[in-house]
């Protein structure tokens, strides 16, 4: 069936369990293996999983040796941040054969939209089949693609046939398609909010439809109209090309506790300076930097500092770093994972030309 002329063609682009894929298929020894990226030590973290690894319960950002109880064959290789970016930049490379309108999410998924595109193959879904070919043939990855008439729709039709899958949600199918789907599944809808609408006895997409806009506006602020809007397949926001970065930040967990103050100050001397080195590269003015602190029982907290003028250099950046660890000391328990986020960038600041619009690197 032909979609309206009028109606917009997006598509989701998602590679295959990325850094682990990169991994394997670049050491064959791996290809078939359960593979974790991350540090393997007791206190390593796990940040991506192969799917053979999936199939043990091993997720990204899980405690490595949780990952290692669950799975005693797996793998683990550290990560290559350096290769992954240039894949990326490869991956890019292709989608902007077919559109200038392209929204990364992060180094591996991506928006775009194609309702006009440059290469006019027939169809959007023709235009997906032969991305996804380009990017097998290139880079020797796999990628799964969702075409629909929007953004929320494309997104769920690339994880319906994860992995190296291609699904459609046309216009005709949209609705009925998100009426039965677990409200889990919805992008945008995580584990906090789930439960609350489960307590609501929203359990479906099919429940949240029968939701009146001022109960949702009630339960849910200022998301109430979103979930209105895409529980009936509506969602108008257009695919954004060169957004400007958010936040950047790293973060270290490690390899045994800390306690006193002296001591967690200088463990956040190199990570101040990752950021700060990656705020002059990107000509980055921050006016607001968060510490995150995790204890040993992994509980977390956030304290921020703000200055409308900008922190003075390096130097500005870590003193109001100092002032918000003495904020949280003494600790309540010991410390396994220190961070530092900058944010709220100046307006004239120049656009973050990366492919990751939020970085929060991790470090070790």
């Amino acid at each position: 069936m032909a979609w309206p002329a009028e109606t917009r063609r997006i598509l989701h682009v998602d590679m295959d369990a990325f850094y682990a894929s990169v991994e394997q298929r670049d050491a064959p020894e791996l290809r078939g293996r359960p593979v974790a990226v991350g540090g393997s030590r007791e206190r390593g973290v796990v940040a991506a999983a192969s799917y053979e690894a999936r199939r043990f319960g091993v997720r990204s950002a899980m405690p490595s040796v949780t990952a290692r109880r669950l799975c005693p064959a797996l793998v683990f290789v550290p990560p290559r941040f350096d290769v992954y970016k240039a894949v990326s930049r490869q991956v890019r490379a292709i989608f902007e054969d077919y559109t200038g309108l392209i929204q990364p999410l992060s180094l591996d998924e991506a928006y775009l939209d194609v309702t006009e595109p440059k290469r006019a193959l027939g169809s959007a879904t023709a235009i997906a089949r032969e991305i996804r070919a380009r990017i097998r043939d290139e880079t020797g990855l796999t990628a799964s693609a969702g075409v629909s008439y929007n953004k929320f729709l494309a997104k769920l039709a690339s994880d319906h046939r994860k992995p190296d899958g291609l699904f459609v949600i046309t216009p005709a199918l949209g609705p009925g398609f998100v009426e039965a789907l677990d409200v889990a599944k919805f992008h945008g809808v995580g584990p906090v909010t789930a439960a609350k609408m489960r307590g609501l006895g929203i359990e479906t997409g099919l429940d949240l439809r029968a939701c009146t806009l001022p109960f949702l506006v009630r339960h849910f602020g200022k998301a109430g109209p979103h979930y209105h809007a895409i529980a009936r397949g509506l969602d108008d926001r257009p695919v954004v090309t060169d957004r400007p970065r958010k936040s950047l930040g790293a973060e270290n967990t490690f390899s045994r506790d800390l306690v006193g103050f002296d001591e967690a100050l200088a463990a956040l001397a190199p990570i101040i300076d990752k950021v700060w080195a990656g705020t002059e590269r990107g000509g980055l003015a921050a006016r607001t930097v968060t510490l995150k602190v995790k204890f040993s029982d992994f509980s977390l907290i956030t304290r921020a500092a703000s200055s409308e003028r900008g922190f003075a250099g390096r130097a500005g950046l870590a003193s109001a770093v100092t002032g918000l660890l003495r904020g949280v000391f003494p600790f309540r328990l010991s410390v396994r994972l220190l961070g530092v986020s900058v944010s709220r960038f100046d307006d004239t600041t120049a656009p973050e030309q990366a492919l990751t619009p939020d970085l929060f690197e991790r470090l070790g």
